[in-house]
């Protein structure tokens, strides 16, 4: 190596240098860099953190930090600062962490009350607020978040239709919509971030239908096209037009995450993108599933691939920011699988499983 770089002109042996010590900058971040998987366990009240590992296509087990309440939904903040866990047992409240990129562990900054159990939360686009749906209170609601990333006091509660279930805005923040998974609907709002007041949008309601069938987690594609939900009671998934300029839907189809053949009662639980938009997937806990859709990015309608077997009574899952990976968590095993994804096929292979807490129900998993 010496001698042929000796062979070299000074001019070209300079740009070679050059150019392998970018290479070892580049190849030391990639080293440095790394992705951690944070997992909510509602009956042991903590967070498992694990890593990520790609290349082996393994998790591996970091930390357990206890919440001290029975931790559910939980929602990173955009710069990945801030990780807030809601709990669903009294006295309702959300609790701050700080994330330390380095090791993936978590820093108590605080709690803060909560209006009721919430079902969901999430952030509006500048990480000023934060919203909630309560399933058992019929509400939405909204709480301001601090400076110092802490969140605050609640400044709106909405009464909803039953069981309000899910609640996210949309890129632009303009818009909030909330699932009632009681009253067949998906509530519209418009959304003020110098104030964070929500009021009603025109129109207010889009009704799902057939009736009970149960409204529960949606997601926009990422250019914000087109919009999924799926229902809880009867498994559909219900694919939406989205008119970003005025926060309306339109219903484009109707598919399901039922496998075929199942004749038991229909429990679906959550619904994801893939990074790419290539592919959706929906959670089915009484078969304990994954059904795979492949995405028609020009009409935004989908087609089922198949299914896929996971931990028992999957709740929550999270797909990774390459799309190869999907993390999912089994209310009643009590664990929790990688499951690695074909990238032609989109399916997900078979789950490799590890115990994590008691119930868990949701991921959330953050890159550095």
């Amino acid at each position: 190596m010496k001698q042929g770089l000796a062979m070299l002109p000074a001019s070209l042996r300079t740009s070679f240098l050059l150019l392998a010590g970018a290479g070892l900058i580049a190849a030391s971040s990639a080293a440095g860099a790394a992705t951690w998987v944070y997992v909510a366990n509602a009956d042991s009240q903590d967070i498992s953190v694990m890593q990520l590992d790609r290349a082996a296509g393994a998790l591996k087990p970091v930390a357990s930090v206890p919440v001290g309440g029975t931790a559910m939904p939980m929602v990173v903040s955009r710069d990945k600062k801030f990780l807030y866990v809601a709990l669903r047992s009294q006295p309702f409240r959300v609790v701050t962490f700080a994330i330390d990129g380095a090791t993936g562990g978590l820093k108590k900054l605080g709690e803060s009350t909560l209006a009721d159990s919430m079902a969901n939360i999430d952030l509006d686009a500048t990480g000023k607020w934060l919203f909630g749906a309560s399933y058992g209170g019929n509400k939405i609601t909204v709480n301001s978040i601090g400076t110092d990333g802490v969140v605050g006091a609640v400044q709106q509660i909405v009464r909803t239709a039953p069981n309000a279930h899910a609640i996210h805005a949309d890129a632009s923040g303009k818009y909030v919509f909330a699932t009632s998974l009681g009253g067949d609907n998906l509530s519209s709002w418009k959304f003020d971030p110098a104030t964070g007041a929500l009021s009603a949008n025109e129109p207010a309601l889009i009704n799902v239908a057939p009736a009970k069938t149960g409204p529960r987690h949606f997601v926009w594609d990422k250019p914000q096209k087109y919009v999924y939900l799926l229902n809880e009671l009867d498994g559909g998934v219900d694919v939406f037009s989205y008119d970003a300029g005025r926060g309306a839907m339109s219903h484009l189809q109707r598919s399901t995450v039922v496998p075929p053949g199942f004749a038991g009662k229909v429990w679906a639980a959550d619904l994801q993108i893939s990074p790419d938009g290539k592919f959706l997937y929906g959670s089915e806990r009484t078969s304990s599933t994954l059904t795979t859709f492949k995405v028609d990015p020009a009409t935004g309608r989908i087609a089922v691939v198949g299914q896929t077997p996971t931990e028992k009574t999957p709740r929550g899952f999270a797909v990774d920011s390459t799309g190869r990976f999907l993390i999912a968590t089994g209310q009643d095993s009590h664990g929790v699988s990688l499951h690695a994804i074909d990238p032609a096929t989109g399916l997900p292979g078979a789950g490799k499983s590890q115990p994590a807490g008691k119930n868990p129900n949701w991921v959330e998993i953050v890159d550095f």
